[in-house]
Formats: C-alpha cells, structure tokens, sequence
C-alpha cells in the first residue's frame, strides 16, 4: 500500500492548505490588532510563536508591509481608483499576452504576483522597503523582510539535506493551495470610481464567504462583511456579531456559498474578460450578464 502512497498526496495539499489558510486568517487578524490585546503577541518577531510575522513568514507573506498594504485595502474598499486589488481598471487596455494568462490561471500565483508587483495603480512591492507606502514604517517592514530573508535560508538548509522535491511537495504546494483561496473576486458586488465613493458604500459592498465544510477550520474568514465594518473583531467573534448583523439589517446582508475551485474557474473567466472598463463607468460589477459563461 506505501508504495501507492503518493496518490493521497492531492489529499494532503487540500488539507495543508487549508491549514495554512487557517494560519492566515491568525497573522490577519494580527494585522488588525484583533487577535490579541497585547501588541507584541500582534506583531512581535521571535520568541512570540504567534505574532504575525513568525504565522506570515511560513507562508511566504512578508508580514508588516502586507500589513500596511491590507490597511489601505480596509480604507478605501471598493474604491476601484484605490483599493489595492482585483478592481475594474478604467482606461486601460486589456492585457491578452501568455504571461497575463499564465499568472492568472495558475492556482495561487496571482497573489505572489500581487505581493511582488501589486494590482493597483501604486503597484506596490511587497519585499521593497523602500515603497513610499512603507516611508513611516521602515523599521518595522525591515524586520518583516528580515525575518522572511532567515525563513528562506532555512527552506534553502532544508531543501540541501531532505531535497527540492521534499520542500515543493510537503510546503510550497500547500502554500500555493491556500493563496488560491484568496483570489477569489464575487459577482454583483459593486465597484465605485472615487467621486462616488466613500466609506460604508464600500464596506457594505463586502461579500461573506461561506467555505462550506471547511469553514470553521479557517477561523470564519469568509465572514467579511462584519469584519469590514468593525476590523477590531477577532476572527473568533466574527460569527455571533454577524447574527447580529443580519438580524438588525437584513436588507444589506450579502452572502455567497459557491464552492471556493468551482468560483475560482468560473470568476478567473469573468475576471479576464471584464475587468477592463471604459473611462466614463462610474459603477462597476463583475455580472453573468456580461458574456454568456
């Protein structure tokens, strides 16, 4: 039977992966100051086991620029002039080369993408101190990458004494299954150019995700809405004010339950094809009713 072991390998990635998601949805929270009330549990470097950094660095997310990055996602949600990802983009022309296409549909690599060379018009790089972005948090961007740089050097001893092919099949695998589940863009959910934006627009327009049977596993990330309007909540709180949520405003609830492979299929299409808008649109979704998938 050990010999026919590696056909549980896809089994395993699904299920490291989402581990590893469960992992994000911490150094998230860390992020947001939420998960703990002491900030060096937040976002200390060693020996604090479950501060940001050391959750990120494990899977490849450099932890203090994510962290000013997804902050600048919080405050100008929706905002397709500002918001850091997976907006319309306005005016611009649609890009149809095999690199675009390759980073796109490759499971996961659109978020290392996005890490190394943003999504917005900033552009951000993630590993570059240097970011303008980053000008009032050189310290600590310095210590996330530094902490990212020894974390490579490890996987770099590993790789030498238990092989390449140990690393990419029992890590870096994984690590690709659980950024795909952050790639996912939801139809119907409007998008607004800055003049007709502002704040709680944006936050409402946040979807929660249900991820089905692995839902509790990943600390109820998916349940967005909540956490859009009040980021303070920790992941472990985020479902009871939701009942709440829904119960006083049921009108302004939006949920989605597509499975997460199935959604990222379908929504990767609808991406590609609509994301590139005219100049005049001042309100934007990503619709069926757009082209005929």
């Amino acid at each position: 039977m050990l010999r026919y072991g590696f056909l549980l390998f896809p089994l395993y990635w699904y299920v490291q992966g989402t581990l590893y998601m469960a992992l994000f949805s911490i150094g998230h929270d860390c992020a947001h100051a939420s998960f703990s009330i002491y900030p060096l549990l937040n976002d200390g470097i060693a020996p604090f086991v479950c501060s940001g950094t050391i959750v990120f660095t494990w899977i490849f997310i450099p932890y203090y620029p994510w962290k000013i990055t997804h902050q600048n996602h919080h405050k100008n949600t929706g905002n397709m002039d500002k918001d850091e990802g997976y907006h319309p983009k306005r005016g611009e022309t649609c890009d149809t080369s095999w690199t675009s296409k390759v980073i796109l549909w490759t499971p996961g690599l659109v978020w290392f993408y996005y890490l190394t060379c943003g999504d917005s018009s900033h552009g951000v790089n993630h590993f570059n101190p240097f970011e303008s972005i980053y000008a009032q948090h050189l310290i600590g961007v310095s210590l996330s990458l530094s902490a990212y740089a020894a974390m490579l050097y490890l996987m770099f001893i590993y790789a030498i004494h238990m092989s390449i092919i140990n690393l990419v099949v029992y890590h870096l695998i994984p690590v690709f299954v659980f950024a795909t589940y952050l790639v996912i863009v939801t139809l119907n959910v409007p998008w607004f150019i800055d003049d007709e934006w502002n704040y709680v627009k944006g936050q409402l327009s946040t979807v929660d995700r249900h991820y089905g049977h692995v839902h509790s596993i990943i600390h109820s990330i998916g349940t967005h809405q909540i956490h859009h309007l009040f980021p303070k909540i920790p992941h472990y709180h985020l479902e009871e004010a939701t009942v709440h949520f829904r119960k006083a405003f049921p009108n302004l609830v939006r949920v989605n339950y597509d499975r997460i492979l199935s959604s990222f299929v379908r929504m990767s299409k609808k991406f590609a094809r609509q994301r590139y808008i005219g100049n005049d649109v001042s309100v934007f979704t990503y619709s069926n009713d757009q082209d005929n998938d």
